[in-house]
């Protein structure tokens, strides 16, 4: 849990909502962030907060045409913004510090960058604006135990505890062995401890879980081939229907800010 912040530094990438209590307990990197306009966290505060005053209309969301995803039925639910875990006015989002300590444990935790909570729903929004989908860092710097077989380095919780495991929600093949390839857990770290934490917080909460992504039109054609991989491998055919991609433009367009 971030301590709070006795002040809150000039926000130079913020449009609007500066003030809110929400900046004085997110994270330091997402505050470092904030300061430049066309950063990836102001892109997502800029986006969301003055559109969401109170909540999103869910219906309306889902009436947008998506660079991805299938149709599916409209659903009458409001939907209150957690920013990186916290509504506006600081108040952590219910049963997640819980989830993160059983899917992650000591190690460092899973960021999901928004979190989009109904009465019946729950959608996690994966925010994008030039970065790619987000690999393994060990297994990048070659500390990978399964692959690399390093006794200093213990075993990937995602592929040996199991309440952490990918199997979970998804499909990743069978656990890596030493001086294999490039696993399919490394291309998809990322949204998979998104969809691990996703589906065990929708189960706490009990609602229904959405897994988004959210995007500029210009970075869907880099994304596009990880992203349909990753939807391959979920294995629960209804999870997969409420995969989906949007673009930041259509979102502005679809809720003009008066």
């Amino acid at each position: 849990m971030t301590r709070p912040r006795s002040t809150v530094p000039k926000l130079d990438g913020i449009l609007a909502g500066s003030d809110e209590p929400v900046f004085r307990v997110l994270p330091q990197r997402v505050m470092d962030d904030m300061k430049r306009s066309r950063s990836e966290s102001a892109l997502l505060w800029n986006s969301i907060y003055p559109r969401a005053q109170p909540a999103l209309a869910m219906a309306r969301l889902l009436s947008l045409t998506p660079l991805w995803g299938s149709g599916i039925e409209p659903v009458s639910d409001n939907l209150i913004p957690y920013y990186w875990g916290f509504d506006q006015t600081g108040v952590r989002l219910p049963q997640l510090d819980r989830v993160l300590e059983a899917i992650d444990g000591p190690g460092p935790r899973t960021e999901v960058d928004l979190f989009l909570l109904g009465e019946s729903e729950i959608i996690c929004v994966e925010a994008k604006h030039m970065a790619g989908l987000g690999s393994c860092g060990r297994y990048g710097s070659g500390r990978c135990p399964e692959i690399y077989s390093l006794p200093a380095e213990p075993s990937c919780r995602y592929w040996a505890k199991e309440d952490s495991r990918f199997s979970t929600v998804i499909d990743f093949g069978l656990q890596p062995e030493r001086d294999d390839p490039a696993p399919p857990c490394n291309r998809h770290y990322q949204l998979g401890r998104t969809a691990l934490v996703g589906n065990a917080l929708a189960e706490r909460l009990n609602r229904r879980l959405h897994l988004w992504l959210m995007l500029p039109k210009e970075r869907w054609g880099a994304l596009e081939r990880d992203w349909i991989d990753f939807t391959e491998r979920i294995t629960d055919n209804q999870l997969w229907r409420r995969l989906r991609v949007l673009a930041w433009e259509d979102i502005h367009a679809f809720y003009p800010l008066l």
